[in-house]
């Protein structure tokens, strides 16, 4: 796997092995009785292609399906992953028994679909804003068990990870807010909880961005913020902290808000309105 896509996901490989085995599981359960009636010694070879024009993502999925399933598959890669393939084109090759092909069919192209449309997603995103520095982030909003994988298939299309879970940095909201009387006081506390951690407050206004400036907070969110608005921000910012805009963010607003010049742009739907890829595989 390409370490410059992975060096922020150091549970990456390990949430590989867990996802390929829980799909395997329920997709296999007590045995495949299709797969049965070919003979247990036949072999096959498979093509892999994708009907549309996509970026690719998905290889180490692939491989760990086949390796928990059958080792002696042998694997042809014709694409790496963060790579565009053509409508038609040919992705990998598989060789081995064909119960084996047949059987982990369904489980690999599920993850390779749904990857590299999070990519494709995300490349598409990414080429509007090239033109201008800032970085667009994805969020928490992804599959339930795929977090690490979806954020994967996000850089592979081009673009960044936010933060990965609750536990690797602070994003202090309005409740947070509330609850720990005010800006000030969350953003000392959070210096004392986890200290070297990143610290982003999101505010709604501009006397919150004051507060969140005086806080020395790392990172502060502008929340649904106007472009107007936004441009002004980033004048009173004046480069002490790093501005992230986030809240209705779509295809229309979404180079504007990168010409104000913030520093990120938080989208949800990179990996939540991502489109699954369609792929076919056949045996010849």
């Amino acid at each position: 796997m390409n370490s410059l896509y992975s060096k922020n996901l150091p549970n990456l490989v390990e949430d590989i092995a867990k996802s390929v085995a829980l799909a395997l599981a329920e997709d296999i359960g007590s045995g495949d009785i299709t797969a049965q009636l070919i003979p247990v010694d036949q072999t096959a070879e498979a093509r892999v292609i994708t009907r549309e024009n996509c970026i690719f993502c998905g290889k180490a999925w692939v491989e760990e399906v086949f390796r928990q399933l059958d080792p002696q598959v042998e694997i042809i890669w014709h694409i790496e992953d963060g790579q565009p393939a053509s409508a038609n084109g040919l992705l990998f090759t598989l060789k081995g028994k064909a119960r084996s092909l047949l059987t982990g069919e369904r489980a690999a192209l599920n993850f390779v679909q749904t990857l590299s449309g999070t990519a494709t997603a995300s490349h598409n995103y990414a080429k509007q804003v090239a033109h201008t520095n800032v970085k667009l982030l994805d969020t928490r909003k992804t599959i339930p068990g795929l977090r690490t994988a979806q954020k994967y298939a996000v850089v592979c299309g081009g673009c960044h990870n936010h933060r990965i879970g609750l536990y690797d940095a602070f994003l202090i909201k309005e409740n947070h807010i509330a609850a720990c009387g005010g800006i000030a006081r969350a953003v000392a506390a959070a210096r004392v909880i986890a200290p070297g951690k990143p610290v982003e407050v999101e505010v709604e206004n501009f006397a919150e961005l004051g507060q969140a400036l005086a806080a020395q907070a790392d990172i502060i969110m502008l929340d649904n913020f106007s472009i107007d608005d936004m441009k002004k921000a980033v004048a009173i910012n004046a480069g002490r902290a790093k501005l992230e805009a986030s809240g209705n963010i779509n295809e229309q607003t979404l180079v504007p808000t990168a010409e104000t010049g913030v520093d990120f742009i938080s989208i949800g739907g990179l990996t939540k309105h991502c489109q699954a890829v369609d792929l076919s595989m056949r045996v010849i």
